[in-house]
């Protein structure tokens, strides 16, 4: 299931089940934390809504196959805080590197472990 605002609406293949909700800030996150079930699997990048879903027993995966833990939050949410206290300053990083294979087989190979884990 893909969860998006409205605002990123785009036509899908029939095979794949989309859920759109509106353009607020957080809805997209909000209908997820309402719709999640424990042990329930979910791709974001976005580490706020990860934090919170691991607090539900959801596994949380990056696109770049990155398994989030629950451990590892705190620095998260704290480098995350002080890179959007930068941009607030005007300084802005090189941002996230591109997409690779080798992020691709991480994904693959972390989504499959979850998956069999399940």
């Amino acid at each position: 299931m893909f969860v998006a605002s409205y605002a990123h609406m785009s036509i899908h293949p029939p095979e794949e089940r989309w859920i759109y909700v509106d353009n607020e800030k957080e809805a997209a996150d909000l209908y997820i934390q309402n719709h999640i079930s424990k042990w329930d699997i979910v791709v974001t990048q976005d580490i706020g809504l990860a934090s919170t879903l691991l607090l539900k027993e959801v596994s949380v995966l990056s696109p770049k196959g990155m398994v989030y833990k629950e451990e590892d939050m705190e620095t998260a949410l704290q480098m995350r805080f002080l890179s959007a206290k930068a941009r607030r300053r005007g300084q802005y990083g090189k941002g996230p590197k591109p997409f690779s294979k080798d992020d691709r087989q991480r994904f693959i190979h972390q989504l499959t472990e979850l998956l069999s884990d399940e």
